[in-house]
């Protein structure tokens, strides 16, 4: 198997931080390899190395295979906000294919005879076939609306067309960073689709751990600087981690035995330590390194009370709401129960987050009502992510909120405690929240949330740049929170551990309410789409034996005279049209053709073939 990737001693530091030291690593063809660490160690910047974006410390060598196709998509592309999505799409395309860059060059110059041997690289490249080929990928990620301005797009419809720039590449090597933020599940299970069945060879840094374990076949780790590596999904990989760390702490262990006699030797002999023992004084040192490192992994400790919560939560009546002709809630009511847990799904722009918007009094409902319980408390963890003043820093925008919070045993416990057990470090309290990572802000923010003691949780997608590790720690706190819960999430590895029904959003102000999990709802709907395809095909089989009798029944009726010299007619047209065509393009090849003349032979060949296309399927309509 050929060695796509060799990476040799790369490092990246960032003032006196350390992400990863020396670090070498292989990548064969076909493997499709996660990369999972904690926020800050490095993920990104490993990526954009790889990806030629950054560059590594001290040297050190990245060595992918001659000729092979690199593509990376980053966590934000950025696009020209005045280009339609076409034409952003396009104009990279151009980019990566010099035929049509050339191509759209000659156009602009005005230059004839380059017009003329652009046009002839077109033809033997087969660029003309470009635009066909965006708009049918474009299409396959649910994009219709293609004249749409860059500047007008959500998050997960950029999202989108950076992907599909990623696909039209058709590279060998694929770098990928949080793919699957901001899109919808059902583009999700797309992308999954894709590359399960791509042979691309890939490498990705991702949150989603069922996206991890259906499409990769290696764990990549960044642990403490350094790099391990697992063969399997991910689901092995933390197997095959937790033996590691067995087989570690008792090597550690080990260690400290062997330290503590060693060091009653140092003490009871400091008068003979001579030459011939200087060995033993330096093995010494080496293993009392080795026995004092700790496995003890930095993960976010969360730990704050409930207020207590009566027995009315939230009541919605007949609620209604419309933005324009768009209908985002019709005739909803329900009645929120203590400790229940709601997940939300349903394609962007159905109204998810109005939805939240709505049931946390942020906003009004066009008609309906909403009540609110009077020990309500809601904390409300919003797409839009943490507020806060301009330079204002880690440690204000908590003290801002409150200098004591109350745990969940009763015991106070300060802000600056809190910070650490969210792992912001002493020295990071002066930072100014601007120049946080993005984890580090939404890491930030959960602690603001949760600092307010809620009741009620309404996470609008939480997952988003959070690392695995604060998914499994929150996912643990949510499985005992006392109060109630909503979720929206593209995360169904997360919903499925987190919530017991779901709220489907279908569109045009429907909901409904689904009793299971994520995965139950999913193996249920494929089950309703089988049946419906199934009854398609009995449908279709059906109709050709329709379509036979109609014709016996029928066989004996013939065109009328209108019909017959209008086929006729169209016979003659497309000899005409097709004769006109072929002679058209024989011109095209002729040399010393005029930049107007070359201009216009195009434009009528176009005409020909939107012709010759309508007389055509109205022939097929008068022979059926």
């Amino acid at each position: 198997m050929a060695s796509y990737l060799q990476v040799e001693n790369i490092s990246k530091s960032y003032g006196d931080r350390t992400l990863f030291s020396n670090i070498s690593f292989n990548i064969n063809e076909g493997d499709k390899i996660a990369l999972v660490a904690p926020n800050g160690t490095g993920k990104s910047s490993l990526l954009k190395i790889l990806a030629g974006v950054e560059h590594s410390d001290r040297g050190g060598e990245v060595k992918f295979m001659k000729d092979i196709r690199v593509a990376f998509l980053d966590q934000n592309t950025a696009f020209n906000p005045d280009n339609t999505i076409f034409e952003e799409v396009y104009s990279r395309m151009s980019e990566l294919a010099p035929e049509i860059g050339e191509y759209e060059a000659a156009v602009a110059s005005g230059d004839a005879a380059r017009l003329e041997r652009a046009i002839a690289a077109m033809d033997a490249s087969g660029g003309w076939d470009m635009e066909q080929k965006i708009r049918q990928t474009l299409s396959s990620l649910k994009i219709e609306r293609m004249e749409q301005r860059m500047g007008e797009l959500s998050g997960g419809e950029a999202k989108r067309v950076a992907i599909v720039c990623m696909m039209l590449q058709e590279a060998e090597f694929l770098i990928m960073d949080e793919p699957t933020n901001h899109l919808d599940i059902d583009i999700i299970e797309y992308l999954e689709g894709y590359l399960q069945r791509s042979r691309c060879t890939l490498l990705m840094v991702t949150h989603d751990r069922y996206f991890l374990d259906r499409v990769c076949n290696t764990i990549m780790e960044i642990d403490r600087g350094k790099l391990y590596s697992y063969r399997g999904n991910y689901t092995q990989y933390l197997e095959k981690r937790e033996e590691r760390y067995a087989n570690m702490q008792a090597e550690i262990d080990k260690s400290r035995n062997l330290l503590r006699r060693e060091l009653e030797w140092i003490r009871s002999t400091p008068q003979a330590r001579t030459g011939k023992a200087r060995y033993r004084i330096n093995a010494f040192y080496d293993l009392r390194d080795k026995a004092s490192v700790s496995l003890r992994s930095n993960s976010v400790e969360i730990d704050v009370a409930t207020s207590r919560l009566g027995r009315k939560i939230i009541d919605c009546m007949d609620v209604d709401l419309s933005f324009g002709e768009r209908k985002m809630l019709d005739k909803f009511s329900y009645k929120f129960t203590r400790g229940e847990r709601v997940g939300i799904v349903g394609r962007n722009g159905v109204g998810k987050t109005t939805f939240l918007n709505l049931i946390s009094g942020s906003l009004e409902p066009d008609a309906g009502t909403i009540e609110r319980g009077e020990t309500l408390r809601i904390g409300y963890y919003s797409q839009r992510g943490i507020s806060f003043k301009a330079g204002q820093t880690v440690l204000e925008c908590v003290q801002e909120i409150a200098e004591i919070v109350k745990a969940s045993d009763g015991s106070s416990v300060s802000a600056t405690t809190m910070l650490n057990r969210f792992l912001f470090p002493h020295e990071s309290f002066t930072k100014r929240i601007d120049i946080l990572s993005g984890g580090e802000q939404r890491r930030l923010y959960l602690l603001t949330v949760l600092m307010r003691n809620p009741n009620m949780l309404i996470l609008d997608e939480p997952t988003n740049d959070l690392d695995i590790m604060t998914l499994n720690v929150l996912e643990e706190y949510l499985h005992e929170f006392k109060g109630s819960l909503i979720i929206v999430s593209h995360d169904r590895y997360f919903l499925d551990k987190c919530a017991d029904h779901l709220f489907v959003f279908e569109g045009n102000g429907r909901i409904k309410d689904f009793v299971g999990m994520y995965s139950e709802y999913r193996e249920y709907m494929r089950e309703r789409e089988a049946a419906e395809r199934s009854a398609e095909r009995a449908t279709a089989q059906a109709q050709p034996k329709q379509q036979t009798q109609r014709t016996h029944d029928t066989s004996k009726r013939k065109l009328s005279f209108k019909e017959q010299r209008e086929l006729e007619q169209i016979e003659q047209e497309l000899e005409s049209l097709g004769a006109e065509r072929t002679a058209l393009e024989a011109q095209l090849s002729t040399e010393g053709l005029s930049f107007e003349r070359l201009t216009e032979l195009s434009k009528r060949i176009e005409e020909l073939i939107t012709l010759i296309d309508e007389r055509e399927m109205r022939w097929l309509e008068l022979n059926e």
